[in-house]
C-alpha cells in the first residue's frame, strides 16, 4: 500500500533543521513526508536532507511583509500543491504558514494543519498588530485544524478571538518535544567541564549565568545585560554566558547594550552553536527574559541539562516552569526583577539546589519526545 503525502512548511530551513529535528525521519515511516521552506541556507537544507532522508523542496519565502513577493511564493505553492496532491499539508512558523494554508485551501488539500507557535503580534502595538492579528486570522480561516502549541498560547488565540475553530494542544505542548537522552548532564564529566571553561577563559570558581537564543530587544536581552552588569559590581566572578547570534537587521539591540557584549570581559558571547550542550553544562542557572514565545525549546533544553531558569510569564514559558519548584517566573520587561532573582539564585544555594534536583524529572514526565511524535502520529491517523 503506498504512503500519502505528507507536506511539512516552515519559514526557513534552519527551523526544519532544529525545531522539527528527528521528526520528519519519523514520519517518515508512516508517510511520504516533503519538507518545505525558504531557498535560502543550503546548509541547514544539506543537514536535513541527509538526516531526515525526506524530500526536500525549496520555495523562496520572505521573512518579512514583501507584497509581490509573497504572491509570487503563494502562487509557486498552489502550483506545487496542485501538482503533487498532498493528503496534509502541516505548517508552522507565521509567514509559512499563512501563504502554505492559503495556497493549501486554494489547492483544496483537504487537511490543512496550522500548528502556532510564538504569536508576533504580543509584542506590537497600533497599525502594525493590526495587520499581524489579521494574518493570523486568516491563517487560521483556511486552516482545517489549529493546534496551539501550549496553553497560553491557546488563551491568547481565544482571548484576541483569532478563530472559533477547535484548539487542541498535542500531549503537554511543544511541537517536537526533547531528546532528553541527548540533553542529559550525565554526558558530560567533571574533566570535560572543566576542560570547556579553560577553552573560554572562565575560571573555575566562577558563577555562569546561561543564555541561549538570539542576541535581539524581543529576548530581553537589554535588560539581562543591565542587570548582569550591576550585579557584577558586587560579584565579580559571575559571568555571563550568551548562546547564540546577533540579528541586527530584525530587532536590534540598544547600541549600549552591544558594546556592553563586545568589550565586558565577564560577558563571553559564542555566537550560534550547533551544540549547546556543554554551555549548558557548564553553567548555573538558565536566564531567558524573553518578551513573547510559543513554547521555548530552550527552556526544556536548560531544564533537562538540571539547570534551575529564570524567565518570563509569558506563553510557554509559564507552562514549562512551575514558580519556585524548577525555576522563578518574573514579569517581562522588568529589570529590576531580572536583577533580584538572578542576585538571589548567585547567594540561596539552598534554593538554587532545590530548585535543581526537580528541573530535570519536570521535563522527562511531561516533554519527552517520543510522546510528542506519538501524540500528533495519533492525530494524523485520525484524519483518515
Amino acid at each position: 500500500m503506498s504512503k500519502v503525502n505528507l507536506h511539512r512548511l516552515t519559514t526557513i530551513p534552519f527551523s526544519l533543521n532544529l525545531l522539527l529535528k528527528g521528526q520528519l525521519a519519523f514520519f517518515n515511516q508512516y508517510y511520504e513526508v516533503t519538507a518545505i521552506a525558504s531557498d535560502i541556507d543550503s546548509d541547514s537544507w544539506k543537514i536535513v536532507e541527509e538526516r531526515e532522508q525526506v524530500r526536500c523542496h525549496p520555495i523562496h519565502i520572505e521573512r518579512d511583509i514583501s507584497l509581490w513577493k509573497d504572491i509570487k511564493t503563494l502562487l509557486n505553492l498552489y502550483a506545487l500543491f496542485r501538482k503533487e496532491r498532498p493528503f496534509i499539508v502541516h505548517a508552522n512558523t507565521p509567514k509559512a504558514s499563512l501563504l502554505g494554508m492559503l495556497a493549501a485551501k486554494l489547492a483544496k488539500v483537504p487537511n490543512r494543519i496550522y500548528t502556532v507557535t510564538g504569536l508576533r503580534f504580543e509584542a506590537e502595538t497600533g497599525l502594525k498588530r493590526r495587520i499581524l492579528v489579521s494574518m493570523e486570522k486568516l491563517t487560521c480561516w483556511a486552516a482545517t485544524q489549529v493546534i496551539p502549541e501550549g496553553q497560553g498560547v491557546k488563551k491568547t488565540l481565544l482571548k484576541n478571538k483569532i478563530t472559533n475553530k477547535p484548539l487542541h494542544i498535542i500531549a503537554n505542548g511543544n511541537i517536537n518535544g526533547i531528546d532528553t537522552a541527548y540533553f542529559s548532564p550525565a554526558l558530560y564529566s567533571s574533566e570535560q567541564k572543566k576542560k570547556q571553561k579553560n577553552d573560554l577563559n572562565i575560571p573555575i570558581n566562577a558563577f555562569i549565568f546561561c543564555f541561549v537564543g538570539r542576541l535581539v530587544k524581543d529576548k530581553g536581552m537589554n535588560e539581562l545585560v543591565q542587570a548582569f552588569v550591576e550585579i557584577n559590581k558586587t560579584y565579580q566572578y559571575a559571568k555571563l554566558l550568551l548562546v547564540g547570534p546577533f540579528e541586527q537587521e530584525l530587532d536590534p539591540l540598544l547600541p549600549e547594550t552591544e558594546t556592553e557584549i563586545q568589550n565586558n570581559p565577564n560577558i563571553i558571547s559564542v555566537g550560534f552553536q550547533t551544540d549547546v550542550r556543554p554551555y549548558l553544562a557548564i553553567s548555573d542557572v538558565f536566564v531567558f527574559p524573553s518578551y513573547r514565545e510559543g513554547f521555548p525549546n530552550v527552556v526544556m533544553q536548560a531544564g533537562a541539562m538540571e539547570l534551575p531558569c529564570i524567565v518570563t510569564n509569558i506563553n510557554g514559558c509559564n507552562e514549562i516552569i512551575e514558580d519556585g519548584d524548577n525555576g522563578l517566573i518574573i514579569p517581562p520587561k522588568n529589570k529590576e526583577q531580572l536583577q533580584e532573582k538572578m542576585e538571589l539564585m548567585l547567594t540561596d544555594s539552598k534554593l538554587r539546589n532545590q530548585l535543581k534536583q526537580k528541573a530535570r524529572d519536570m521535563i522527562t514526565s511531561r516533554y519527552e519526545q517520543k510522546l510528542v511524535w506519538e501524540a500528533l502520529l495519533e492525530e494524523y491517523r485520525n484524519l483518515c
